[in-house]
């Protein structure tokens, strides 16, 4: 059954959580489209596991104390979240930013909470030859140019839209550019240290994304001591709603070959 509770991981940062399903924790971070861009995705992965979507602060109107401004804080914010929580043995999935707190916080994972990563066309790493396309400075077509295998199916004209929905939106990207420290992709300390990554790391690429490229994706997957590299045709920057099934049936591979074996009675 589905549920809604907010997590008071600080005194002045409560986390907005959508959780469902039992099993193995599956902690779910969206990227800057926001929680709705995951969401099937997290419904789905309720079938098998115990799925556990956040809203990250700043988002769909959600409470930022004022010193949470970068993607660090969310990491350490999440793992103090699973420490709360007392979830180990945890899957975490991110797509597009949501890949990059994943990592970080696979990379400060002293506890041994995260037993598994998927990156779902990540940002984050500085890759030489392969630049993460600047979106804040393209227009709403060439946003969806970039973005879709299928521009024609997903772009919405900003025009058409309500305007507490427009609002929305641009209150969110004004968030990821603020945690971005002005909408920079990636961090050039976050390469280096993937090679700390002890655990398995399903790298998923949509074989049409502009934003960050298949050879970005590959790059990346390369640099884990465990990464694996998938890429998905007909799909670009958010594989899991151009190609939802094909993403899903990978995952829920990975959710079933990654992790702590189950203790059996002797």
């Amino acid at each position: 059954m589905t549920t809604n509770r907010i997590a008071q991981v600080y005194p002045d940062l409560p986390v907005s959580l959508t959780e469902d399903g039992s099993g193995r924790p599956v902690l779910v971070l969206h990227g800057g489209g926001g929680p709705a861009t995951v969401a099937g995705l997290a419904a789905r992965l309720a079938g098998s596991a115990h799925s556990i979507a956040p809203v990250h602060p700043g988002w769909d109107g959600t409470p930022r104390p004022d010193w949470l401004t970068g993607v660090d804080d969310l990491a350490v914010a999440y793992l103090h979240l699973l420490q709360d929580d007392e979830l180990n043995d945890v899957l975490v999935i991110g797509s597009s930013l949501g890949g990059r707190i994943a990592t970080e916080m696979a990379i400060r994972d002293t506890a041994g909470l995260i037993t598994g990563l998927v990156l779902i066309n990540a940002v984050g790493a500085d890759i030489e030859g392969e630049e993460v396309t600047d979106f804040f400075a393209l227009d709403p077509r060439a946003q969806a140019e970039h973005s879709w295998h299928d521009p024609d199916r997903f772009y919405v004209d900003p025009a058409t839209l309500p305007a507490a929905e427009l609002a929305r939106r641009q209150a969110n990207m004004a968030t990821m550019r603020l945690l971005t420290d002005g909408g920079r992709m990636t961090d050039p300390k976050l390469l280096p240290r993937l090679g700390r990554v002890r655990q398995p790391a399903l790298v998923i690429w949509g074989e049409s994304d502009r934003v960050v490229t298949p050879a970005y994706g590959a790059a990346y997957a390369k640099a884990f001591p465990q990464g694996r590299f998938e890429p998905i045709p007909e799909a670009g920057h958010l594989p899991h709603l151009e190609r939802p099934e094909v993403t899903a049936e990978l995952i829920e591979a990975e959710l079933r070959r990654t992790g702590t074996p189950p203790v059996l009675a002797g």
